[in-house]
């Protein structure tokens, strides 16, 4: 019996088995797909006697809903539904509806901003509303197809992602100076990776030279242009600096020109308000306050804003007594002794001496010129300048003790006051190459490199003094291509050289020349010029040093 009992349970099997075989009847498409597996198991089991348990069913359907899956994954039919002219990720990343910055997902047909993908959310009720079927997560960087919700795995949609998110190998950042390659955008226009436009939302051009300028300084750029410098930095302004940073530098952008408006809303954040969109500001104000602030939020990650603009001066002080009193002081009196200090700055202010009051016989304003070396006689140790306090008055001479990689330069021409500002026109005469500041820098050797300048990149004001009246415009050195930019807001034009030292210069940016390389190869030996070769021969042509 117990024999008998035994053979009738394995030949009727378990439930779940005789449940699992209605229902595999039940589906033709399924028992064909299976057919010969199934027939190899029952022949079996009729010869073993013991019938073989199946898979539930259900599990074989889970099976091929996620097969299918994958399967629309990678043979989406709305990719060409893409327009990606209309595709910006310079904006804040907000949903277009709900403002808010969680969960955000793009729209690439219409380059709107959308929250989730689930059914009762904004990006599910566009697809349907819209027929736009192709969403990207702007965290994750992930395509979905809506409301069908699965996700997209194609190439081609490689270049978005990098348009939204640049990077930038080690190699690529050595070689962006370097490199003389043009670059296209989708409309066909040709830019310069480094030298591109920066939008003008409303009165930010005095942010926008700031940027200009700090992207052609090569070490501060190439920090920020790789990504594994801010690791770890949860800070808007840093994060918002960098990505802004490398879509300047970017080779593969859609357009050829930027907007900075999710760095200035980090910026109006960071400062309190105290630099807007909607109202201009002084580009030396902004350009103090973001190397500053920079600094203090890098600084356990690394001190790449002193390392690269820190400079050190020697201040010698002298306090002069009363006008009535100078009969009554002691020549020995401590009081009134020269005192030295050291002082760091990331900006060498020098000062433009007053414009005359009066026209010339024509009634006409006189410009005055002046040159630059005459404004840095302020630090030759010499020279003697009147500071006054509410109560006393001080001599002070300035010397330069240390010059950094990259010198800024401010040239005070704006004066203020409790009811207008007034604005220097003096035009400041300097060489664009060869800045020789040997005379102004205490020395322990004559070495070359220590003092030797060139210009990299120059801030103008033009037009009328105070907020609103006049506008800024950046004219800044790309080396790859050995020219000259002039960019003002979207416009980005070549210029001579010549004309740079024609404007009245406010903010400028110098670089040290980098030292000669020192070879051991013997110099080659001179070849005796031939007795009949004529005068007017033309010279091998000398490969200009970078």
């Amino acid at each position: 019996m117990d024999a008998a009992q035994t053979t009738k349970r394995k030949r009727s099997g378990s439930p779940l088995a005789a449940e699992g075989k209605k229902q595999h009847a039940a589906d033709p498409a399924a028992a064909g797909a299976t057919g010969g597996e199934d027939a190899n198991a029952e022949g079996s089991a009729d010869a073993g006697g013991a019938e073989a348990i199946e898979e539930p069913l259900p599990l074989k359907k889970k099976m091929g809903r996620k097969a299918k899956r994958d399967e629309r994954s990678y043979n989406c039919p709305y990719l060409d539904t893409i327009k990606r002219h209309v595709l910006d990720f310079d904006f804040e990343k907000l949903c277009s509806v709900t403002m808010s910055n969680q969960n955000v997902y793009a729209c690439l047909v219409c380059g709107k901003y959308f929250q989730g993908r689930g059914l009762d959310t904004q990006a599910n009720t566009h697809s349907l509303m819209c027929d736009h079927h192709v969403f990207l997560n702007l965290e994750t960087l992930k395509f979905y197809c809506l409301p069908d919700n699965y996700e997209i795995i194609d190439t081609s949609l490689e270049d978005i992602t990098y348009y939204l998110q640049p990077s930038f190998s080690k190699e690529i950042v050595a070689s962006i100076d370097k490199g003389t390659s043009i670059s296209r955008a989708l409309d066909g226009t040709a830019y310069i990776p480094g030298v591109v436009g920066v939008n003008n939302i409303k009165a930010n051009d005095y942010v926008n030279v700031v940027l200009q300028i700090l992207c052609r300084v090569t070490p501060f750029r190439n920090f920020f242009l790789d990504e594994r410098n801010v690791s770890g930095v949860k800070d808007p302004l840093v994060l918002s600096f960098g990505e802004l940073i490398r879509k300047l530098c970017s080779p593969r952008n859609f357009k050829n020109h930027v907007s900075p408006h999710e760095f200035l809303q980090a910026v109006t954040n960071a400062s309190k308000r105290r630099f807007k969109i909607i109202e201009q500001s002084d580009p030396l104000d902004l350009l103090s306050w973001l190397l500053d602030t920079l600094h203090r939020k890098l600084k356990k990650k690394k001190r790449v804003v002193h390392d690269t603009f820190k400079g050190t001066v020697k201040i010698s002080k002298r306090k002069l007594p009363p006008t009535d009193q100078k009969d009554l002081v002691a020549d020995d009196d401590p009081e009134y002794q020269e005192q030295e200090s050291e002082s760091q700055f990331l900006i060498l202010p020098l000062d433009v001496p007053p414009p005359p009051l009066f026209g010339d016989g024509l009634d006409h304003n006189i410009i005055p010129q002046v040159p630059l070396f005459e404004l840095l006689n302020k630090f030759d140790g010499v020279n003697e300048k009147e500071y006054k306090t509410h109560k006393d008055l001080f001599v002070k001479k300035f010397r330069l003790k240390s010059l950094p990689d990259y010198l800024i330069v401010h040239v005070s021409r704006f004066t203020k006051n409790n009811f207008y500002t007034e604005k220097n026109p003096t035009i400041v005469n300097f060489p664009i190459k060869n800045l020789i500041l040997r005379d102004y820098l205490e020395l322990a050797d004559d070495d070359p490199s220590l003092f030797r300048y060139d210009l990299v990149a120059n801030v103008v004001h033009e037009g009328k003094p105070g907020a609103g009246e006049g506008n800024y415009f950046a004219q800044v050195y790309h080396k790859g291509v050995n020219k000259w930019f002039q960019t003002q807001d979207l416009h980005v034009d070549e210029i001579l050289p010549e004309t740079i030292t024609l404007a009245t210069s406010y903010i400028q940016v110098w670089e040290r020349q980098p030292e000669p390389e020192v070879t051991d190869a013997p110099a080659p030996e001179t070849a005796p010029a031939a007795a009949d070769a004529p005068m007017d021969a033309t010279p091998a042509p000398v490969a200009a040093a970078e």
